[in-house]
């Protein structure tokens, strides 16, 4: 009598389960996709970072009025990209021989050192300040190199486009390209060695050879921090003094033509201030003074890009002004790293899963998010004034309808400096949760069936 009753008791629940999960309404009623209402800032303590930073116009208000000869100046953090102090730093201007950082680390990323250059007549024509090269002589690669950086040869310059792309305007061409690509929209390039030039696009459109401090900047982080020949130029154009021969083709051979060259290395920032790094200085009558230059103390590096920096007779005041920069970016930033503001999952509440078919009848189902992030990013340096500091902003569903799939986007996290996004990454879900379907209830019927007319 009591199996029969425990029987017909399993069969009753089984289906009153296929009638419930039939019925409308009987389902906790939600708005599918509705979003958490948490796009809510926070300020985080004010010992934080980030990494990649946009070059975005600093307000005059929040930066010290520093006393400058540049008519265009940018003070940059080479680790993130980020701009610290800029004067008119986005005023296109001609940047003259400090254009030859862009010569010297496309050669050296698709050149080959050890190569033969031959000189053409046109190299061999270019004005000074030149290394003297003869049409028909041969150098080593590597030699044009710290010809080009440490004298600022214009004819190595030359001699170097040419070896590597052909012809000078199809070597401007890559300059260009490489622009772009390391976020430089303000540069044209038309001259491998900066001087003055003109041309006209084929939308008939003038362009001169010109950049910004900020642009300017950029390409010298590049060459230090980033590029994968970042070791083979710095050892370039931190070398004091290199010494050379030109050669002639004997056959399949290269042999010494007699002539020796010494070069030596005129960048005076080198040696004036702890920490110098790298640098090229650039003049022409259009240009003016100009220079680029990096330091780097402890976990810090900073560039200085100059532009229109005097004329004749104010050779110093690019010194000046390089030191000026320098200094104010040691005494008033810190490194930091975006990790110090990173929220983690367990920051973010669970999120209930409506309609979701979960081991239990009517069991309580929720996603507990992970966050999608690149490690190596937001553990990059980043440097901070005191009082600078992150505003974090997260926004997610507040409510999931089944199914979920696992990895299935659900919102986002941003980071902000100074209004600016600078980072983001996004939530996700861990695991795939059915949805309460008519096979799912059919299963779950026979489950309990079994169940009870098992014991």
């Amino acid at each position: 009598m009591f199996q029969k009753k425990r029987y017909f008791l399993s069969i009753f629940f089984c289906l009153l389960f296929l009638i419930l999960c039939s019925l409308p309404g009987i389902l906790p009623e939600h708005a599918a996709g509705d979003a958490l209402n948490t796009s809510v800032s926070f300020d985080l303590p004010q010992t934080l970072s980030e990494p990649r930073v946009p070059s975005a116009v600093i307000d005059p208000s929040v930066q010290p009025s520093l006393t400058l000869y540049a008519k265009s100046a940018v003070l940059m953090d080479a680790e993130s990209g980020r701009i610290l102090y800029e004067k008119n730093g986005y005023e296109i201007l001609p940047m003259a021989s400090t254009t030859k950082i862009m010569t010297c680390i496309l050669a050296l990323e698709n050149g080959d050192l050890n190569d033969y250059a031959e000189v053409s007549s046109y190299a061999s024509g270019m004005p000074k300040v030149h290394l003297g090269a003869r049409s028909g002589e041969f150098f080593r690669l590597e030699d044009l190199l710290y010809s080009l950086m440490l004298e600022s040869h214009n004819d190595s310059a030359v001699v170097i486009a040419e070896h590597i792309a052909g012809s000078t305007g199809e070597f401007a061409d890559m300059m260009n390209r490489k622009a772009r690509k390391i976020g430089c929209d303000n540069t044209f390039f038309i001259t491998p060695n900066g001087l003055d030039a003109v041309s006209t696009s084929t939308d008939g459109q003038t362009h001169i050879h010109s950049t910004t401090a900020a642009d300017l900047a950029r390409i010298m982080s590049y060459c230090i921090t980033s590029s994968p020949k970042k070791e083979e130029f710095l050892t370039i154009t931190r070398t004091a003094s290199h010494s050379f021969t030109g050669f002639q083709k004997s056959g399949e051979d290269y042999v010494s033509d007699g002539r020796t060259f010494t070069c030596n290395n005129h960048n005076a920032f080198l040696s004036m201030m702890e920490g110098a790094l790298s640098g090229k200085t650039g003049f022409t009558a259009n240009a003016g003074y100009c220079y680029v230059g990096s330091l780097r103390q402890e976990d810090r590096t900073f560039v200085v890009a100059l532009l229109a920096c005097g004329w004749p007779n104010n050779k110093s005041y690019k010194w000046s002004d390089t030191k000026k920069l320098m200094s104010y970016g040691l005494e008033n930033y810190a490194t930091h790293t975006l990790q110090e503001a990173l929220l983690s999952s367990s920051d973010l509440p669970p999120v209930p899963v409506c309609d979701g078919a979960g081991d239990i009848w009517n069991a309580a189902l929720s996603e507990t998010p992970y966050i999608k992030r690149d490690e190596a990013f937001v553990n990059k340096k980043i440097l901070l004034k005191q009082g600078e500091h992150f505003q974090v902003q997260y926004e997610y569903e507040k409510t999931l309808t089944a199914p979920v799939r696992n990895g299935q986007k659900i919102g986002e996290i941003r980071y902000y400096l100074d209004d600016t996004l600078y980072y983001k990454e996004s939530i996700h879900v861990p695991d795939s949760i059915d949805a309460i379907t008519l096979p799912y209830c059919i299963r779950q019927s026979i489950r309990h069936f079994l169940l009870y007319t098992s014991t």
